[in-house]
């Protein structure tokens, strides 16, 4: 038996891989694997030994501990977490994974391995931060590949147009499903730059996603908000290094002032089939926005000529995007202040953010809505944006 009820299909549109520290540098180019750091938990609830426990066995769960996720049955999604869970980081382990969760299809995220080729630094040169995005998308195309159900998800850095619109092309003739850029202006350019009409055109050609993630911009606010002369804060978990409570209070700002510079700049506008979804970055701020962005577009088209569009910003949105809900958020609610066409079911597994029951905490705020309703947040608004990922 499954955990997703059999009654109705699920369409899940986050989770994500638990990377091994080689996921990247086993996948560069030769040329550049030295100058590649390996992906690193750090800053992350996973403890070194237990990394080393799993390297020191080939990068490979043991066959008790496998057999242990499998006897968890239909309870997987409660008790199998991080990068202990089934399927974590093993291909194959995820295909029984899927038939464990019962979901149609699942979007593939990585977890700690963007964190070199999304940076901005200056000091990453652009051949490395492209030669990992390369090596990312490489493994990712990998891990994917054997199993219909997983989407996978590449990853390009919008920092330099030209190795962007190249890794783009080699993501889409490889197969990978959605395209994660960062929710951050690209180096010295808007998102609606002149030299990236050409990334989201041929995304728009190709009917494939964008998606924006947490962890594409900065998770914690800059170090001057969180000095009140008092003891630094923890994080939910605990500790120290994930985000804490001011980080969560301004989490949306990063990705919903992308989203309307893309508005402003009139890039959904003149690209009615491009498609995309911000995922796990919450979606109580969504309705306000839309409201904002229809407000300012109204009031400022009467002098400037850029925002005179035919479809008001909170119809292009509607019509082109999508938004996960976090599993505290209340759906309905926002279903009240916008419109049911706009928001997501997603899991996060094996992320413990995901919760142990996420269809059961997105229940306490859609049970009661019309079968309509229910059926869009589960499955026809992701089908809405990804119509070939529909299963007989």
């Amino acid at each position: 038996m499954a955990y997703a009820p059999a009654d109705r299909p699920f369409y899940d549109a986050d989770s994500h891989i638990m990377e091994l520290p080689n996921f990247i540098t086993s996948y560069v180019d030769p040329d550049i694997r030295d100058e590649i750091p390996e992906v690193s938990y750090s800053a992350s609830i996973v403890t070194d030994d237990e990394v080393a426990v799993i390297m020191d066995q080939g990068g490979k769960h043991s066959a008790q501990h496998v057999q242990a996720q499998l006897d968890m049955g239909d309870g997987l999604i409660e008790k199998s977490k991080e990068i202990q869970a089934l399927g974590a980081f093993n291909s194959e382990d995820r295909t029984t994974a899927m038939d464990l969760l019962g979901f149609k299809k699942q979007l593939v995220f990585a977890t700690h391995s963007v964190a070199f080729p999304f940076h901005p630094s200056s000091k990453k040169p652009s051949k490395l931060r492209y030669g990992a995005t390369r090596g990312h998308n490489r493994h990712m195309a990998e891990f994917c590949a054997h199993d219909d159900r997983l989407m996978g998800v590449g990853i390009v850095p919008l920092d330099d147009p030209e190795p962007a619109i190249r890794e783009l092309e080699w993501a889409l003739e490889n197969g990978l499903e959605a395209i994660w850029i960062p929710h951050r202006a690209p180096i010295g350019r808007a998102p609606g730059h002149v030299e990236f009409e050409g990334f989201w055109a041929r995304l728009a050609e190709a009917g494939v996603p964008f998606v924006l993630h947490v962890g594409g911009a900065p998770l914690q606010v800059h170090k001057a908000w969180g000095n009140n002369g008092r003891a630094a804060t923890k994080d939910w978990l605990g500790g120290g290094e994930n985000v804490r409570t001011k980080d969560a209070a301004v989490l949306h700002q990063a990705p919903e002032m992308f989203i309307s510079m893309m508005i402003m700049d009139g890039i959904f506008d003149r690209h009615p089939k491009l498609r995309g979804a911000a995922v796990e970055l919450g979606a109580g701020w969504v309705p306000q926005m839309l409201h904002r962005l229809d407000d300012i577009c109204r009031i400022f088209s009467r002098a400037d000529e850029s925002v005179r569009f035919d479809r008001k910003p909170s119809e292009q949105l509607r019509e082109q995007m999508g938004f996960t809900p976090m599993p505290n958020e209340d759906v309905g609610r926002l279903i009240g202040e916008s419109n049911e066409d706009l928001y997501l079911f997603s899991s996060d597994y094996p992320h413990i953010e995901g919760t142990k029951d996420p269809i059961g905490r997105f229940e306490r705020t859609v049970g009661d809505a019309p079968e309509q309703v229910k059926t869009k947040f589960y499955s026809e608004n992701f089908l809405r944006l990804w119509p070939e990922a529909r299963v007989a």
